[in-house]
């Protein structure tokens, strides 16, 4: 079986379109087989949007890590609309997507890059953002928080939802490890939103 994180797929194609909504805004996501969360913007990807919008007033730059379809690195592109969103993800077929959903929603302030993490991400940001991919495993998960260090400026933050049951214990862990502290910033129906800054 093929999962989202494949860099190619032969999974038939299936695009569907969905609609989401957030603090008023609308937003239409085009979705296809192969791609994570494909029937509906997942409640983890929703807490983190939240999170970040209730925490941070007007960061420069974000990078999204794991992008999918892009629901997240769009909704806050939207939102933080003097910010440049980078996105990125491995899964081709799912930076397509992302492409194409910049255009369908008219936001000018997002790009897409295809990165196995962060192999082709130059420069560094304000936030980086994640829901990380779980079933690639725990080695790509920390490498996502661990790598972040690297591509995040002084005083930036990194922000990644992970349920408790699939190892946010052990990522707050990780990012302590990295970066000296680590903050739970929200808790909900089973999901941890961690916060690390870059000191």
């Amino acid at each position: 079986m093929e999962h989202y994180f494949t860099e190619n797929t032969e999974v038939e194609h299936n695009i569907k379109e969905m609609q989401f909504e957030m603090n008023d805004e609308k937003f239409s996501f085009l979705t296809d087989n192969a791609v994570f969360s494909k029937t509906r913007v997942d409640f983890g990807s929703e807490l983190l949007i939240k999170t970040v919008l209730r925490e941070e007033t007007k960061p420069d730059s974000i990078l999204d890590v794991g992008c999918g379809y892009g629901p997240i690195g769009i909704t806050l592109a939207r939102f933080y609309f003097d910010a440049i969103v980078c996105m990125c993800d491995i899964n081709n077929r799912a930076i397509d997507l992302a492409h194409d959903n910049i255009k369908k929603n008219n936001i000018k302030n997002a790009e897409t890059i295809n990165s196995n993490i962060y192999g082709n991400i130059k420069g560094k940001y304000e936030l980086i953002v994640t829901n990380p991919p779980i079933r690639a495993g725990k080695k790509v998960v920390h490498e996502i928080l661990v790598g972040s260090k690297e591509h995040l400026k002084r005083d930036g933050r990194i922000y990644a939802v992970i349920q408790k049951k699939q190892g946010a214990e052990t990522a707050k862990k990780k990012l302590e490890e990295v970066f000296g502290n680590c903050e739970v910033v929200e808790k909900k129906a089973g999901f941890w939103m961690l916060r690390s800054y870059n000191g």
